[in-house]
């Protein structure tokens, strides 16, 4: 998971898919932090990636950074918590001007059952589960 969290931190901005319907919904995020153990990213309630999350858990994280890329699939799992909604705006000081924990905008997910893929075109991909 230390490794995961470590190249979504290096390439700043990551892409999330989500399912709304039957339709694929991809946007660009760039929150992740660790918090208690677990993986987790930031959004706004209010967002349509928070409802697609909320009504269909499975996601998938693709990241791209000096010829190598992750693919992560997961289930989002939100979590109510200030504490942990506290720590993610700690990590991303820029996000208090928009959020505030417990402002009942402002969600927290962590990623459960999450299969990390590492690829590239010179070696072998690598499978690492948490």
């Amino acid at each position: 998971m230390d490794e995961v969290y470590q190249f979504l931190k290096d390439v700043g901005a990551y892409y999330l898919a989500t399912v709304e319907g039957d339709q694929p919904r991809v946007r660009v995020f760039g929150t992740v932090d660790i918090f208690e153990g677990k993986l987790y990213i930031q959004t706004g309630k209010v967002k349509d990636v928070s409802n697609q999350m909320l009504a269909n858990p499975k996601i998938e994280i693709c990241a791209f950074k000096d010829g190598k890329w992750l693919r992560l699939a997961g289930k989002a799992v939100l979590d109510e918590r200030i504490e942990a909604q506290q720590h993610m705006l700690d990590a991303y000081p820029s996000l208090q001007d928009r959020y505030q924990a417990g402002d009942g905008n402002n969600e927290v997910f962590y990623i459960e059952d999450a299969t990390a893929t590492f690829s590239s075109f010179t070696s072998e991909p690598r499978v690492v589960k948490f």
